[in-house]
């Protein structure tokens, strides 16, 4: 099995055997229903779409989703998403995925939804150093200039300027695994996760740990 939904429930600190602190993420991990198992043969690729078993599922379920976690035979969830799976591994609608698919000092890499910081200038957004902070220097944290005015006579695709910063899919790569609880399905990953707490994460395991 590829990797495992999360729900991010915030960060901590934990001591190693030596005695160092090392800063952890803690994320609920599991349990997992599988809802649909997806072959080559009826869907073109190899894979599995789980469901995060949570402590209250969805007050309201639009009717095709209703309908595809009733073919199923599971309980609605809030959330779903899919993983890659072999073609000789058999899942089938109903299994159980849980943390111990994971194990310490795995690396593994963390999909979320970053914290949204709204509309900001280059200086936050891009690390612009602004002009001179001196009396009189109408340039503080303007961006200065967007392009020629004979040639090209436009603003180039792709300029860094201004704009929504942050709520954008990131992926933080290679964090190791310190510590895994089972009986509370609990993973605590080493650094931080990508998205504010209670949020919802894909924990999958490293393409080049």
């Amino acid at each position: 099995m590829e990797g495992i939904l999360g729900k991010k429930l915030g960060m901590t600190q934990i001591f190693d055997a030596d005695g160092k602190v090392i800063p952890v993420t803690v994320v609920q991990a599991g349990p997992c229903l599988v809802v649909q198992r997806k072959t080559a043969g009826t869907d073109g690729y190899e894979a599995v779409q789980i469901g995060l078993v949570e402590d209250r599922a969805p007050r309201k379920v639009t009717k095709p989703l209703a309908g595809h976690f009733k073919k199923a035979e599971v309980t609605p969830t809030h959330e779903l998403a899919e993983f890659s799976v072999a073609a000789d591994e058999a899942f089938v609608p109903g299994d159980q995925i849980k943390c111990s698919i994971f194990a310490v000092d795995e690396f593994v890499d963390v999909v979320g939804t970053s914290k949204g910081k709204g509309f900001q200038g280059v200086m936050k957004r891009h690390g612009f150093g602004g002009g001179r902070a001196s009396h009189g220097s109408m340039f503080h944290r303007a961006p200065g200039s967007i392009g020629s005015s004979a040639f090209p006579s436009r603003v180039l695709p792709g300029l860094r300027m201004a704009g929504q910063m942050g709520n954008s899919r990131v992926t933080v790569k290679n964090l190791k695994i310190v510590k895994v609880d089972e009986e509370n399905n609990l993973l605590y990953i080493r650094g931080a996760v990508p998205g504010a707490s209670r949020s919802y994460v894909a924990i999958k395991r490293a393409k080049r740990g």
